[in-house]
């Protein structure tokens, strides 16, 4: 009896051993979580797809909001200096030219127009991305689930740092934009939004170079938080 007892009890601690070393490795898998903040030297912005076609059937936020958003985030990148790379698709043949009001924030850059899917796949896209020598991405587009979420994988595989911006991307439906943002950060993906990004960009208040620009942002397109700077500067 205790001969099979004892075999019972290796055979048991040999199970544990085994998943104690799954475990282990899937843990070393796993990335850790680690802060390293964005900057206007790492970082570079990948506006995907926010054209006419994709606006109609967006549900997952109210279009307004997320094209406020998409702007105010395009307008902090160039108060910061960070470059930005613009890309639509079959912009002539179905989804028509990217949005009046993101052109009007960069009247300079010329939207690369392809007809592959997952932005990534086209090279003048991924070239323009690596010539900024730049390994944080952060992206934002229509829609999340394939026009964000191929990319954004495609880069994570090659090393890429990605950070989707949820607010200023959006899908056809609640259900799409949960699951893809839920694969993406379950893929490395760093879920944010705008006004965290330009905050971080700004670090300090006393960087009075670009306080004023960011300032102005949010009087523009965050009304309510800067309603309340307002009030606190006042209260002083």
């Amino acid at each position: 009896m205790f001969c099979h007892l004892g075999r019972h009890i290796r055979t048991a601690a040999a199970g544990i051993a085994t998943l104690l070393s799954l475990a282990g490795s899937a843990h070393a898998q796993s990335p850790r979580p680690v802060y390293d903040q964005l900057t206007p030297d790492n970082s570079v912005l990948l506006l995907i797809d926010f054209q006419p076609q994709y606006t109609f059937s967006t549900r997952s936020l109210p279009i307004d909001t997320i094209v406020n958003n998409a702007e105010a985030l395009a307008k902090a990148a160039r108060v910061f200096k960070v470059p930005t790379v613009v890309t639509t698709i079959t912009a002539k043949a179905f989804a028509g030219p990217l949005l009046a009001d993101l052109q009007a924030v960069n009247p300079d850059v010329s939207p690369i127009d392809r007809t592959v899917i997952n932005a990534w796949s086209d090279p003048r896209v991924r070239d323009a991305v690596k010539a900024t020598g730049r390994k944080k991405i952060i992206m934002a587009g229509l829609w999340t689930d394939n026009c964000i979420m191929l990319p954004a994988l495609a880069a994570l595989k090659e090393g890429y740092e990605v950070y989707v911006v949820a607010d200023a991307s959006g899908d056809y439906d609640q259900m799409s934009q949960q699951q893809a943002m839920a694969r993406l950060v379950q893929a490395g993906a760093v879920p944010t939004t705008w006004l965290p990004v330009m905050l971080e960009w700004q670090a300090d208040w006393s960087n009075s170079a670009t306080s004023g620009a960011v300032n102005q942002i949010m009087r523009e397109h965050a009304k309510a938080i800067a309603a309340g700077s307002q009030y606190l500067r006042a209260m002083k």
